[in-house]
């Protein structure tokens, strides 16, 4: 019989909206966080870690896929992610691995779909709630904790998915229901608020213990991949009241000031920037209610540690902790994340720990491409590839990104980010594509939107845009001329979608 520990399992936990900035803060002493503390100090912890495109959908299509954009086709929320693309779930499943995704993947619109089926994408099972709660997550409320039923509904805000008013097996007017749940809730209806229920009852805590249940009814024979991607602390931040306390407000720092109101440029010139975000809201309430979601997630963590540990499986597991995005929270006067390529937006956490991960914070230059790679090497998976003519050359490598599980790997000198179209406005108006290397970032905000360069060693902050400077007019050429590389090297090594061979005709 095989023993649990010459099986293998990995565990990618992925967060939504956490900016690796707040990590940062909260590492240092804002609020415990003891379980991302053991993964810094027991693996790797990159600092220079960045999302390919700071929004839900893409950027979570990267991650499984390990493409970018341009190939595997999600440039921006609203695409469904083909699954003849090749995912490295779809890998370890061929390779006889029991796969599992729990809470929100995101590969598909939200706003399409109750119960979106994600098995073809590379699962064996799936426990899917997403941003919108309705589904999986609100029905077992409705059956385990009929008390809390209508304050679970008042915290559903995407009630324009079609089928809520024909909801279930019983055809309930869920959407009516929302709206007189949200009456007697009146504190969800706002950007931040406490949940008005207990913090076992949360949809984190239900993703965590679907995760659990899949580890445990796994043979301690079978080699184990579980996805477990939790919705928080994606706004509205809303954490358990348990957790609130533990955040010390003297710790929280003010918002980086909105420079762009001083010299702007022309994208900042828009109504939606009329005044910066900390002008118009409680930003250290809401600063406070993110990092106990947080402390919430890393308690999550623990548990997910713990059932690893019980299921005799921590010997040979693989842990990876990162987001798909950032989150500006009120920095710069901005909320969100899309085409404000801040640092708060686009650099995300990414922490890696288990067997042969050498330990220790590391400045690499990395980004989500490089995480399938990781997986496949470290599962001994091969990656996929793509076919060429004639027939007798080898097939060609189809992932740009390379393993960060081992040592020496190349470094880059530069990481592309870009951003389409958002939720207000479909022109390329609302596009931007970003250069980041150790010391700069350079955007082109798309338009005539204009641009922006920061110093980021002697201007950590981004207060002071350099785009316009005659002394950086050479950087500036520089810069726009990488940015133009990457821009068209995004569709390097090539797309898989449809090919027949390449170099064929």
């Amino acid at each position: 019989m095989v023993s649990a520990a010459s099986t293998k399992t990995i565990l990618l936990v992925v967060v939504d909206q956490l900016a690796a900035r707040w990590l940062e803060e909260g590492l240092a002493g804002i609020v415990p966080l003891p379980n991302l503390t053991w993964m810094r100090q027991s693996g790797v912890m990159f600092t220079r870690a960045f999302t390919n495109n700071p929004v839900c959908s893409p950027s979570r299509a990267t991650i499984a896929t390990g493409l970018h954009s341009v190939n595997h086709g999600v440039t921006e929320c609203g695409y469904n992610l083909d699954p003849a693309i090749p995912t490295f779930m779809q890998g370890l499943q061929l390779n006889r691995w029991r796969t599992g995704a729990f809470g929100k993947l995101h590969f598909l619109p939200q706003i399409a779909w109750i119960t979106p089926d994600y098995k073809p994408y590379g699962f064996d099972v799936t426990h899917i709630t997403e941003d919108s709660r309705v589904g999986e997550w609100l029905d077992w409320v409705r059956d385990t904790h009929p008390e809390h039923y209508q304050a679970a509904q008042a915290t559903v805000w995407m009630t324009m998915i079609p089928g809520l008013e024909q909801y279930g097996s019983d055809r309930a007017d869920l959407r009516a229901e929302i709206i007189e749940a949200k009456e007697a809730f009146p504190q969800t209806k706002e950007e931040a608020y406490e949940l008005p229920f207990p913090a076992e009852v949360s949809q984190s805590a239900w993703i965590t213990e679907r995760a659990l249940d899949f580890i445990r009814e796994t043979s301690e024979s079978q080699d184990l991949f579980a996805q477990v991607s939790y919705v928080q602390p994606h706004n509205p931040f809303t954490p358990p009241s348990e957790f609130v306390s533990l955040v010390n407000c003297d710790l929280i720092p003010k918002p980086e000031p909105a420079e762009w109101i001083h010299e702007p440029i022309p994208y900042y010139q828009q109504d939606r920037y009329a005044s910066p975000s900390y002008e118009n809201a409680d930003w250290k309430r809401q600063r406070q209610l993110y990092f106990a979601d947080i402390a919430h997630l890393d308690h999550e963590l623990g548990r997910l540690r713990e059932g690893i540990q019980e299921a005799g499986r921590s010997d040979n597991t693989l842990i990876i902790f990162t987001s798909d995005h950032g989150e500006l929270l009120h920095d710069h006067g901005l909320l969100g994340k899309w085409e404000r390529h801040y640092d708060a937006c686009i650099r995300i956490p990414l922490l890696i720990t288990g067997p042969g991960i050498t330990a220790g914070d590391n400045s690499d230059l990395v980004d989500h491409t490089d995480i399938a790679p990781t997986i496949f090497e470290w599962a001994g998976v091969e990656p996929p590839t793509l076919p060429r003519w004639p027939l007798s050359k080898e097939p060609m490598s189809m992932l740009p990104g390379q393993s960060l599980a081992t040592l020496p790997r190349q470094t880059r000198d530069a990481v592309y980010v870009q951003s389409n179209n958002n939720h207000w406005e479909a022109t390329p108006r609302s596009w931007a594509r970003s250069i980041r290397t150790e010391q700069y970032r350079y955007t082109r905000h798309l338009a005539e939107g204009g641009e922006q360069l920061f110093d980021l060693v002697a201007d950590p902050g981004e207060q002071v845009n350099l785009a316009h400077n005659p002394a950086f007019s050479q950087l500036v050429d520089e810069l726009r001329d990488r940015l133009m590389e990457l821009v068209s090297r995004e569709g390097y090594p090539n797309s898989p979608r449809q090919v027949y061979r390449i170099g064929s005709w």
